[in-house]
């Protein structure tokens, strides 16, 4: 079986790299004034791979991070999937042109799925990911303000059939918790859904949970607060899922 991928988050809220609790904007903690010194913390131990999420965007609905992006791409080689506030052509270009490898598309999938479709025809469906947060099952929107009326598995069949590859599945009830991941929701995806990379995000408490989640079969896990509350040595998640 192939190795998960570790993929670190870096949230950013004016222009700071901080976490939330549940996505609940009043527990906003912050853990570093420059998040590009933190990416480059990243891949000096080899790390490859970056989420980065504007959540100001998400909450707002179009970028408001996009100086970040831009200083994290321009000062590592990371690969980064970039999401929160791209609701627009104008949002999806300004990413890419910001230095993003592949958007994440959550609430717009939701709330306009012509625009997503056609970002998965024009970019192709390498550079889209899907974006599934849910809770009880629900996906939910805005920066987890709303949640919708679509169900997790008939959201993933339509986009599926349209064409997504890859999707990052998070359990809002989990996220920032520490207590970990969803890991019964994520083996019902995949026995479901097996040609989608799932990338798990949401609860990852230590370093067992990312075992869990890369022996089920998840492509690719989404870390946060447990790096930055020291919960995981990212050395030894490189020692043992990259190098």
């Amino acid at each position: 079986m192939a190795k998960i991928k570790i993929i670190p988050a870096i949230d950013t809220i004016k222009g700071k790299c901080v976490r939330l609790t549940k996505g609940d904007y009043n527990t906003e903690k912050v853990y570093s004034e420059d998040p590009l010194e933190v990416a480059r913390n990243f891949e000096a131990l080899g790390i490859t791979r970056l989420h980065l999420v504007d959540l100001e965007g998400a909450k707002s609905g179009h970028i408001c991070n996009a100086e970040v992006l831009r200083r994290v791409a321009e000062g590592t080689n990371l690969k980064i999937d970039f999401g929160g506030g791209v609701k627009s052509n104008e949002d999806i270009e300004l990413a890419f042109k910001s230095g993003a490898n592949q958007v994440t598309g959550g609430s717009i999938a939701v709330s306009n799925p012509e625009l997503m479709e056609s970002w998965l025809d024009k970019y192709g469906a390498d550079k889209i990911i899907l974006g599934a947060d849910v809770r009880n099952e629900m996906v939910s929107i805005s920066g987890w303000q709303k949640d919708s009326d679509y169900h997790l598995y008939k959201f993933l069949e339509k986009y599926q059939a349209k064409g997504v590859k890859s999707i990052i599945c998070t359990d809002i009830s989990k996220d920032g918790m520490l207590q970990g991941p969803a890991v019964d929701l994520y083996k019902g995806v995949m026995k479901e859904f097996p040609e989608l990379n799932l990338i798990a995000s949401g609860g990852v408490s230590n370093i067992e949970d990312v075992r869990v989640l890369s022996e089920i079969g998840c492509w690719g896990v989404i870390i946060g607060k447990a790096i930055y509350e020291e919960r995981i040595d990212v050395n030894e998640l490189v020692n043992e899922f990259i190098l």
